[in-house]
């Protein structure tokens, strides 16, 4: 099992910090990035579906349960989970500390061109203020970047082991 989830989840982590540093440079010149970002997980990620199937033909032999699927395509995940944070750490504290900065600049204009209250503009800027300042710890960064691509992960995961568990079949009872 360990050899296929190294080579999946890695696979899969190089695919996701290789698009987040191809589309990072650009996040403030595309509209909706967001939508990329989600895209890009979302296709590194397809390869816990191809890990499961591995693991499946390979060792399981034709068979897998819903629980080793599961367990499979959560290792692949994790994987590749550590490799976005670890990739969006870089990136974030070397090459883009302002980030934050620019987010919650863009957030404010938002709020304030949304027509909310004065008092209803402050709180929402007093909130990113305070993420701005729990941003700088890396754990509570790493906390964040974690848990971005590790829902899409879960969701994988259980359509996988869904959709690629196979039972052995049952054995013809022996003639008398």
């Amino acid at each position: 099992m360990k050899k296929i989830v190294l080579i999946f989840g890695l696979i899969s982590g190089a695919i996701s910090s290789l698009m987040m540093i191809g589309t990072m440079p650009f996040a403030d010149r595309i509209g909706h990035s967001y939508v990329l970002g989600y895209a890009s997980i979302v296709l590194s990620l397809l390869l816990v579906f191809f890990g499961v199937r591995s693991y499946r033909d390979n060792v399981g032999k034709g068979q897998i349960t819903f629980a080793k699927a599961f367990q499979v395509g959560l290792a692949i995940t994790v994987i590749s989970c550590l490799f976005y944070v670890a990739t969006w750490e870089v990136v974030y504290f070397n090459f883009m500390p302002d980030f934050m900065d620019k987010y919650a600049d863009g957030m404010i204009k938002k709020v304030q061109a949304s027509g909310k209250s004065a008092a209803e503009i402050q709180v929402q800027v007093e909130k990113l203020n305070s993420m701005k300042v729990w941003y700088k710890n890396p754990f509570y960064n790493m906390a964040m970047t974690f848990i971005e691509p590790f829902p899409v992960g879960l969701v994988i995961t259980l359509i996988s082991a869904a959709v690629l568990r196979k039972k052995s079949p049952p054995q013809a009872a022996a003639a008398v």
